[in-house]
């Protein structure tokens, strides 16, 4: 294990309890709490006007690090697709060169080092529309500008982004929850945990330690410890559906992928906001792997990491992917995987309080 990996890991140790270190924190997490407050209250004093008529539905996270925000953008913008809707989606754009003063506007194949990792990824396997820039407000004009027949917009990530307009919030957490509940730097939290008090929806981002049930049968309205009541919830779970071989493009099914190379010798390298949830995936089903690589989130691949691995395959995640291309090591393989929520009619939920709100 990397020295990042292990301060990391100890960070995440810190977060997850009220100790020693996160209470000497405390009086830095207070600051935090008050430019959060002001930030807040001076947007509710003066909203932020809309620069479209196109309603938004935001989704975020509250806590620091990777909780599996992008499959639930790409689900959601699926499910808008089926119920006859054209969406679109807004983002900052991490890691990607900056774009000045002009929002950067496109649809798939886009290329990572201009539209960032998320974006590319989301475009490509929606096929929806994409535009970014740091000031979601004026991507969401570029993207209104360029497709006019655009009818939704969905922001990926963006909940503490205040000045942008908002119909809808989508908050989406993993079993770490919400830590010890403190902000940062005493704990993972952005904002307070009465945020989620004000948010339309919490999925949480289901792992090993959820058995089965929790995911595949109904309890929507069913808080999880220490989530507000009232606000509806839904578990997912993430489950490979195949592998893209990134040197040809042939795609096999999972099942079929793990039963042809079930002696080979696997690696895995993962740029994500917390990649032993990757690793972990497919040790979970049975995947044996000889080298893992994790990398800081949002990691470019300018200089591929690969030759690091004495392996047969090595298996990247779709974020990845899409900054490997093109490649000529045979060797990778990228996992595609896909949400299993436990209310397969969440989108229509949402869509329809989207309406309620809408004026007559």
């Amino acid at each position: 294990m990397s020295f990042r990996q292990r301060l990391v890991e100890r960070v995440h140790d810190i977060w997850q309890t009220p100790g020693l270190i996160s209470t000497l924190l405390l009086p830095l997490s207070w600051l935090v709490w008050l430019f959060v407050t002001l930030k807040r209250r001076r947007w509710q004093k003066q909203p932020p006007a809309r620069p479209t008529h196109l309603p938004v539905i935001v989704v975020g996270n509250l806590v620091v690090g990777g909780t599996g925000k992008t499959p639930v953008v790409i689900a959601l913008v699926k499910g808008l697709q089926a119920l006859g809707l054209r969406p679109g989606v807004i983002s900052r754009g991490y890691g990607a060169q900056s774009a000045g003063a002009e929002a950067r506007t496109g649809v798939a194949p886009l290329d990572p080092a201009q539209f960032g990792d998320e974006p590319s990824l989301i475009a490509s396997a929606t096929g929806a529309p994409v535009a970014v820039h740091p000031k979601r407000a004026l991507a969401l004009h570029a993207l209104h500008s360029q497709w006019p027949e655009v009818n939704i917009v969905i922001s990926d990530d963006g909940l503490q982004h205040l000045a942008l307009a908002r119909d809808i919030e989508v908050v989406v957490q993993d079993a770490r929850g919400l830590g010890n509940g403190r902000l940062l730097p005493a704990g993972p939290l952005r904002e307070p945990r009465s945020r989620l008090n004000t948010v339309d929806l919490i999925i949480t981002n289901a792992t090993a330690a959820d058995t089965r049930e929790a995911v595949t049968n109904p309890h929507r309205h069913k808080p999880l410890p220490g989530m507000p009541s009232h606000v509806p919830q839904l578990r997912m779970q993430l489950q490979p559906v195949s592998c893209t071989h990134l040197q040809t493009g042939e795609v096999i099914a999972w099942a079929r992928w793990r039963q042809q190379f079930a002696s080979a010798r696997i690696g895995a390298v993962a740029a994500i906001g917390q990649p032993e949830r990757f690793f972990g995936m497919l040790r979970r089903l049975g995947v044996t792997l000889d080298a893992t690589l994790a990398l800081p989130d949002h990691d470019t691949y300018k200089n591929p990491p690969f030759d690091k691995l004495d392996t047969t395959l090595i298996l990247v995640t779709d974020k990845d992917a899409v900054k490997c291309l093109p490649t000529t090591d045979a060797r990778l393989w990228s996992v595609q995987v896909s949400p299993r929520f436990s209310d397969d009619q969440w989108v229509e939920h949402l869509y329809r309080q989207l309406q309620s709100r809408s004026p007559t």
